[in-house]
């Protein structure tokens, strides 16, 4: 190989593991961002920070072990068929039920957000309860159209997220308060794991991404860390923004938006004298929710799809969207302030399963019992890691659990 191929080559490879990257932080980064500063309030910028390093960690940790478990599949994979192979009938059925029940959660979270926007625009001529179903009536045809002219559309959702990110961060620095970032209280800090989950969030994508790089586990496993490691900085920056310019109490503080079930956006205009920022705040919330929604609108459609084996035609087309729409619109017009709460279980309960105990057990059966090849773990430590991952997913869901129980019986 002459000098100049070595170059080219090593130009491409580095281009592919950056679309690799930027695919997984994409994956990420969403509607949940709005929630992290109104759950994280009352833990304080610290403790929150800790905690985002540590799914960090968990999460390229699961990330690293689902594609382990894809280097184990013959043809093309998903989290179902990953199931099925390691875990038999009955791990696809769990699959199934769980990632069902995450992505039901998903929909009404960023319906009710979204129509919070709405509301919001119509300067509150509209109730709340009918935001979602204006935003429904907007965005739901979207799902008709078809994956290349939604992916098409997409490019620019996401170019809009992140210029109007970058010029909130950029105009919103100068409104910053140390002092607000100085409080803390490390009692709470780990109630705010169910949402940092969801916001690290991104397996579900490994399967797409190992046929992008051509199964090429070093080059992947350089694009899940790196690619998760985005936002993290992403989620620090928009952390110490909003803490550092919304006080914890008194009128329109993050604990009043943690009780209205609002995001992170809504009590900025009681706090800054800029209403341009404010603005620039309220089209990130939009862009945030918009491609969340979407994204998780076209997993469901998607998935039904398959696992029911519908047609994507027009009639077919429109059998799915009910599916996808109609019992997650009801719950967000009955509840429109439930945004944060469906948020809570998504993370708590479907991410936790879904994406924590699931690839571990996956990986342990396929592993040790198995024994399938190739054997080339991803994530070092053996049985001792993969003990401790289960351990701590295992705690986290009966917290979940109790607090579930608290909130239905007491």
């Amino acid at each position: 190989m002459t000098q100049n191929q070595a170059v080219l080559e090593n130009i491409t490879t580095s281009s592919n593991i950056l679309g690799g990257a930027l695919l997984v932080a994409g994956t990420s980064i969403g509607g949940g961002m709005l929630a992290l500063p109104v759950l994280t309030s009352q833990a304080g910028f610290l403790p929150s920070l800790l905690v985002y390093v540590f799914c960090w960690l968990f999460m390229a940790g699961t990330g690293l072990l689902f594609l382990e478990i894809s280097q184990w599949m013959k043809g093309e994979a998903n989290i179902i068929s990953m199931a099925e192979l390691t875990l038999g009938k009955p791990g696809k059925y769990f699959a199934w039920v769980v990632y069902l029940f995450l992505f039901y959660c998903l929909t009404v979270a960023y319906m009710v957000g979204c129509g919070n926007i709405m509301v919001e625009l119509s300067q509150s001529f509209l109730p709340d309860w009918a935001g979602p179903i204006v935003f429904v009536l907007l965005f739901a045809p979207l799902i008709l159209i078809s994956t290349a002219w939604a992916s098409h559309l997409n490019v620019w959702l996401v170019a809009g997220l992140a210029l109007s990110y970058f010029g909130f961060v950029f105009m919103g620095f100068r409104y910053v308060k140390t002092d607000f970032l100085a409080y803390s209280d490390w009692t709470y800090s780990l109630k705010v794991l169910p949402i940092a989950f969801t916001s690290f969030a991104y397996q579900g994508v490994i399967p797409t991404l190992a046929s992008y790089m051509h199964h090429n586990s070093r080059n992947i496993r350089q694009a899940i860390l790196i690619g998760s490691f985005i936002p993290l900085i992403a989620y620090a920056v928009w952390e110490g923004l909003i803490l550092g310019i919304v006080p914890l109490t008194g009128q329109g503080g993050l604990q009043e938006a943690f009780a209205q079930g609002q995001n992170a956006v809504h009590p900025l205009k009681y706090f800054m004298q800029s209403s341009s920022v404010y603005v620039l705040g309220q089209a990130f919330a939009f862009f945030a929710l918009v491609t969340s929604f979407l994204g998780v609108a076209l997993g469901l459609r998607d998935f039904l799809a398959d696992g029911l084996k519908i047609k994507k035609d027009a009639k077919g087309k429109m059998a799915l969207s009910l599916m996808v729409f109609l019992i997650p619109l009801v719950i967000a017009v009955s509840y429109p302030h439930i945004f944060l709460t469906a948020l809570d279980y998504a993370g708590g309960f479907g991410v936790a399963m879904l994406l924590g105990l699931l690839p571990v057990a996956m990986t342990w059966v396929g592993r040790y019992r198995l024994k399938l090849q190739p054997y080339h773990p991803q994530l070092s430590g053996g049985k001792w890691v993969l003990s401790i991952l289960a351990f701590f997913i295992a705690i986290e869901l009966l917290g979940e659990f109790k607090l579930l129980l608290t909130r239905l019986f007491f």
